[in-house]
């Protein structure tokens, strides 16, 4: 089911954002993006290259303002980053000088949690992710994907509302995204992880999600919902080959292709 208004985990209402180019001019990112995230759903979201996504994403974070319309996380208008929203980022954004341990607990020390609190929720979620073992190892000490998963770790900690998501896999290898893919999507299942996710890769919505936004080309506007209704868990090993993801796979790939000649409002 389509989130609603009365339901809505993140509701996001007639988003607008521009920016000011060098020579004067407004460059509009997102026209008009409206959504909505029920509690324990997953939304991904995606669109042609350079439509916004990740701005949108941001203004979610409370890390960009919009220009025009709301955010709201349970009813509150978002103004600025808030512990009711976790973020991970594409890049690892780790601080190198600590520990997986205390990188995954560093929220929770911000919060004024006390430490053998802290370091107990934080080894908790270490473990989730499968880095039992790794909790005295720098982020230098620790592969790519690993890294990510301490990410991942981080961000869950802190008991967000929401999960917000910017292609967090898409600097790592083929193998390891697919673990790390179907980790995320038991991880949700497990956690009831309330989660909105961009990306470039179709494959990754369809496999992830339990609905997929569609954006138009630049300046954005909101083409498509397309709820994913295929049974979890899920696993890549079982759907290569199946029809109803090899369906909404090709769904999708026809929307954008039809993005790269359509204009908001011409829908």
């Amino acid at each position: 089911m389509i989130a609603t208004d009365t339901v809505a985990r993140l509701k996001a209402s007639n988003v607008r954002k521009a920016f000011q180019a060098n020579d004067g001019n407004e460059y509009v990112a997102l026209a008009d993006v409206s959504l909505s995230v029920s509690p324990h759903e997953f939304v991904s979201v995606i669109g042609p290259s350079g439509c916004g996504k990740s701005t949108f994403l941001r203004i979610v974070a409370g890390l960009d303002q919009p220009n025009a319309g709301k955010i709201f996380v349970d009813g509150r208008q978002v103004s600025r980053p808030g512990a009711d929203r976790g973020m991970v980022f594409q890049e690892y954004a780790l601080l190198p000088w600590k520990t997986a341990l205390a990188n995954v607990a560093f929220g929770l020390q911000i919060r004024g949690i006390a430490k053998e609190e802290r370091l107990s929720v934080a080894r908790q979620y270490l473990a989730l992710v499968g880095l039992s073992g790794f909790e005295g190892h720098y982020p230098h000490q620790l592969s790519g994907g690993m890294r990510q998963r301490t990410a991942v770790a981080r961000a869950l900690a802190n008991q967000p509302s929401i999960l917000l998501m910017d292609e967090p896999f898409a600097a790592i290898d083929a193998l390891t995204r697919k673990n790390l893919q179907e980790e995320l999507s038991q991880i949700g299942v497990k956690e009831k992880t309330t989660v909105l996710f961009v990306t470039h890769s179709i494959e990754e919505a369809v496999f992830l999600s339990d609905r997929v936004v569609v954006l138009s080309e630049r300046p954005s506007s909101v083409i498509e919902e397309v709820r994913i209704d295929i049974p979890r868990p899920r696993r890549w090993d079982a759907l290569i080959g199946d029809p109803a993801f090899i369906k909404w796979r090709d769904h999708l790939l026809k929307l954008l292709n039809y993005t790269d000649h359509v204009q908001p409002g011409h829908v």
